[in-house]
């Protein structure tokens, strides 16, 4: 496995943006500080590949399906479908709300909901589709939403197109069965968090280039954009939070071997690579000031709109990777997960 060494920023260097001299990263929010100093020790700042085994060797903590159920909001099912040419079956997690979920969100129980297809983080290297799935279904019990969550094989032993073609194969799955499960197939939106907002956004572009469902939307939450791994937050970062760009290169390295970093890298592996952003769903992108994927991000977002598209950004200042599930009691959180749960409501409302 291929792995870039992070680069420490120079006092007065140029970095490659050509934006002027590289300072100093920004500063966490003091609760950020706060959550990052209780789990040092516990969760790495920099991830190597042999550390790997060691990570998928802890206990899972994914929430089990009673706690996903969330006593009757939602009944759970799993189910294996067909996978991509000559692959594996493809397991999805459903989560179908209930009728007095959906007529508690103010939606009609028995009309066809909203769908999310969610795919999970974990830097390609780690996680399950129970992974980062009950902040997603926080938003389907708000809104009556069906949700159904993808468990894409894992680099390095399956690289690229393996977990990007699992997860449109699931796709395709879903919008084909979207009725069965009580959703609707015109109302289709894909979402995740790191390696799986870079996979929705990866989704995005496959289903518009292979006239694939018609997705509404796309929530990517500090997505995993770019093999390149030199922006200058990426810089700024290395050694600091959480992923920082060693991590970075490890997960890339993983999905990609020695092709990360180079010419001929796929916009379906990293999305920061397309050349076309035209005709894609409208986005909701959000990421961190103090996180390694804060200018790749912030830069898909100014080609979405470069493009004509519509996209929403926010940079949440002060906050690391993941914020939103290692410090889910700061003020900055509540107030991240209140806005895409706004930015879904007037999505869904058109």
């Amino acid at each position: 496995m291929t792995t870039a060494t992070p680069r420490t920023p120079t006092p007065g260097a140029e970095p490659a943006s050509g934006l002027g001299p590289l300072g100093a990263p920004p500063p966490f929010d003091l609760e950020m500080a706060a959550a990052l100093e209780a789990l040092a020790g516990v969760l790495p700042t920099a991830i190597t590949p042999e550390m790997i085994p060691l990570m998928r060797g802890r206990p899972q903590l994914g929430p089990t399906n009673e706690e996903l159920a969330r006593g009757g909001a939602f009944t759970i099912s799993e189910v294996a479908v067909p996978g991509p040419a000559g692959a594996p079956e493809v397991g999805l997690l459903v989560c179908r709300p209930t009728a007095a979920t959906i007529e508690a969100a103010g939606a009609d129980p028995a009309a066809a909901q909203p769908v999310i297809y969610h795919a999970h983080g974990g830097g390609m290297i780690i996680g399950d589709a129970r992974s980062g799935l009950p902040d997603i279904l926080d938003w389907a019990e708000d809104l009556g939403l069906v949700v159904v969550s993808v468990d894409y094989r894992l680099a390095p032993e399956n690289p690229h197109p393996a977990p990007v073609e699992d997860c449109y194969a699931g796709l395709l799955w879903t919008a084909a069965h979207a009725a069965e499960l009580g959703g609707d197939p015109e109302r289709l939106l894909v979402a995740g968090l790191s390696a799986g907002g870079g996979l929705s956004a990866a989704l995005a572009l496959l289903a518009r280039d292979r006239g694939g469902p018609a997705l509404i939307g796309q929530v990517l939450m500090s997505p995993m954009l770019d093999d390149r791994n030199d922006t200058p937050s990426a810089v700024q970062l290395a050694g600091l939070g959480v992923w920082d760009q060693s991590s970075n290169a490890t997960g890339w390295g993983a999905l990609l071997g020695d092709a990360a970093g180079g010419a001929d890298v796929s916009p379906y592996a990293a999305p920061a690579r397309a050349t076309d952003l035209s005709g894609l769903p409208p986005a909701y992108i959000d990421v961190g000031s103090a996180e390694t994927f804060r200018d790749e991000d912030v830069a898909y977002a100014s080609r979405l709109w470069r493009a004509g598209g519509q996209a929403e950004l926010h940079v949440w200042p002060g906050a690391f990777h993941g914020f939103d599930l290692l410090a889910p009691q700061a003020a900055l959180t509540r107030q991240a997960k209140a806005v895409r749960l706004q930015w879904l409501t007037r999505l869904l409302a058109r």
